[in-house]
């Protein structure tokens, strides 16, 4: 097998022939022949010898005395149980992973998309593991021993360690951290124990081995302060446990023992000048992958140099990203050619905002069921929308109203998207309903058209206008507000809050630290707590309101549409929103002058 160079190391790919561990693999096959062959020689001769000098020998059955045979059914069940609870407790010490060849694993590198860089560092990660000799040897670096893959669930965490031990081709021990658990003190200690060393086992039969441990947290929780460090008998012990073995890579192999132990008992007979050297132990090529979306939880000294070197974080999937997610998905599902259309596929991946790979998969796959409902073979865009709308608000319940309630619910709805298209710059509408879902009476989806991270103070206050909505157009066709304004009212007063004691888009730039963007509920209670607070978030919200109605007395006629097609329809999906606000403005409207000066 070719010796690869130090800079096969630097490769965009996988390093080809195993490197290293292709090498120990083959080295360690030769010498399981020869030992085989050693072992079977003496058989093989003393059979000859018999064949050719010996006369052969009947072999009988011994004889049962007569006075035990009444015995023997006892003696058996005797046996039996002795059997079991022998059983039990060499069972309870088991280790309860799951052996995977390579050849079982159809995963691999090109089937992990949306993480370009998380794949590039496992990549690299590999071809150290792979050429672990040369990188220790020639180059006089530590291999790494155990990484970290941390992250929201469903970002593929488990799903690129199986395509990281498929490109190994080695064997891929997989484990549940609770299967580690169990009801006997110190059993879990043990599990523990015999899953490593079946992972050291491994190693050196193959070359290497790589092993995963599902959510980690779980046996890795931090031993001190709250949590279950603290309160759950045997987590210390177990942690303990958990670092000894991260670090017994180097344990010796019983042949090894025993060749020491046979040294230290010629040594003790010869002078020190000529003792004999102990055989020294190899320490087993292990990559050891921990995964957890709770990596806060883990007890530091699992974290140190040495344990698990690497953390890899697995982030939600970037625009660009869902875009490759779908591509993929959609090669494999059945759909109709509209979704072939890269405007289509491209509204798809801004729709998905904040979808992990599992839950776009989860996505198509509702909408195959929604196609499959109206006697299609393939999923259509509208089955897309009807699926993400299920998978995010809930099932329509079939909900009847009252006509007075359905109008007013209509033109409710319309407010809010007339608002959101003018003015909500670089926002898409995707679906606007007077369908009853959960808690929804009806409701108007809209989205970023293109990736944002971050949004400027007239953004901000157009969302609260958007939000606003609903409420003017109840006053501006009805002279009065429903109860179904309480929600946009909430989110509106989230968000001026959120601005006025956080982002510093308030009279005072001063922002309390204590509250945060993550903590929306926080921030709207400390906020209105003062005086000065609440006055400025009621005369935000009060002009934003303002502002609303304005914009909607200038364009009644587009509410007035929008209100008439979702009586007529119920829902309308995407470009169908803007064909009728477009239908719906005069030819040659330019739009709305108040618009810019309302956003200064």
């Amino acid at each position: 097998m070719p010796d690869p160079g130090l800079d096969t190391l630097s490769d965009t790919g996988v390093i080809p022939d195993g490197a290293d561990v292709g090498r120990t693999r083959e080295r360690v096959r030769q010498r399981r022949f020869a030992r085989l062959a050693i072992v079977l020689l003496p058989v093989a001769v003393a059979l000859l010898l018999r064949a050719l000098v010996w006369h052969h020998q009947a072999f009988s059955i011994p004889h049962i005395p007569s006075s035990l045979v009444p015995y023997i059914p006892a003696i058996a069940l005797i046996a039996v149980l002795v059997g079991m609870m022998l059983a039990s407790v060499v069972g309870a010490a088991r280790s309860p992973h799951v052996l995977y060849r390579p050849g079982e694993i159809d995963v691999h590198f090109d089937d992990v998309r949306g993480a370009d860089a998380v794949v590039e560092e496992v990549r690299k990660t590999l071809n150290l593991f792979l050429a672990h000799r040369i990188f220790a040897e020639r180059m006089g670096g530590t291999p790494r021993r155990a990484v970290l893959f941390e992250g929201p669930p469903g970002t593929g965490k488990t799903y690129l360690a199986k395509a990281l031990a498929a490109e190994a081709g080695v064997p891929f021990l997989f484990v549940s951290s609770s299967a580690f658990q169990s009801m006997y003190y110190g059993a879990t200690n043990r599990k523990i124990r015999s899953y490593f060393k079946a992972l050291r086992r491994h190693a050196r039969r193959e070359g290497g081995a790589i092993g995963f441990i599902e959510e980690i947290d779980a046996i890795g929780a931090s031993r001190s302060g709250s949590g279950l460090g603290g309160h759950r008998e045997g987590v210390a012990g177990v942690v303990n446990e958990l670092l000894i073995q991260l670090q017994s890579f180097e344990t010796p192999t019983g042949s090894t023992k025993l060749r020491g132990l046979m040294v230290d008992f010629i040594n003790q007979w010869l002078p020190t000048k000529r003792h004999l050297h102990k055989p020294g132990s190899v320490p087993a090529n292990m990559l050891v992958i921990g995964a957890t979306n709770r990596a806060a939880d883990l007890d530091a000294a699992l974290l140190r140099p040495g344990r698990f070197d690497r953390s890899i974080y697995f982030d939600l999937p970037t625009r660009a990203g869902r875009r490759d997610i779908i591509d993929f998905y959609l090669g494999k599902k059945a759909h109709t050619t509209e979704l072939d259309d890269d405007g289509r596929r491209e509204a798809l991946a801004g729709m998905t905002a904040g979808y992990s790979p599992v839950m776009i998969e989860h996505l198509l796959d509702e909408a195959l069921i929604w196609a499959l409902r109206r006697d299609a073979h393939a999923m259509s865009w509208a089955d897309i929308t009807r699926a993400k709308m299920t998978n995010e608000i809930g099932l329509a319940n079939g909900a009847l109203y009252t006509e007075a309630e359905r109008r007013m619910i209509a033109t409710h709805e319309s407010g809010h998207a007339t608002v959101a298209w003018l003015v909500g710059r670089g926002r898409t509408l995707d679906l606007l309903s007077i369908v009853k879902r959960k808690e929804a009476l009806g409701l108007l989806a809209h989205s970023d058209a293109e990736e944002r991270f971050t949004r400027t103070k007239s953004e901000m206050r157009a969302l609260i206008q958007i939000a606003m909505g609903g409420m003017a157009a109840e006053e501006l066709f009805f002279g009065e507000t429903s109860t179904g304004v309480a929600g946009d009212l909430a989110t509106a007063t989230t968000t001026a809050c959120q601005m006025v004691g956080v982002l510093g888009m308030g009279s005072s730039l001063i922002a309390d630290t204590s509250m945060s963007l993550t903590g929306p509920s926080d921030a709207t209670a400390k906020v209105l707590s003062t005086d000065a607070g609440r006055d400025e978030v009621e005369r935000l919200l009060t002009r934003s309101k303002d502002d609303a109605r304005s914009m909607l007395e200038h364009n009644r006629h587009v509410v007035e549409a929008l209100r008439d097609a979702l009586l007529d329809r119920d829902e309308l999906v995407g470009s169908e929103i803007t064909d009728v606000i477009q239908a719906a403005r005069p030819a040659g409207e330019p739009g709305v002058p108040a618009v810019d000066a309302l956003q200064s």
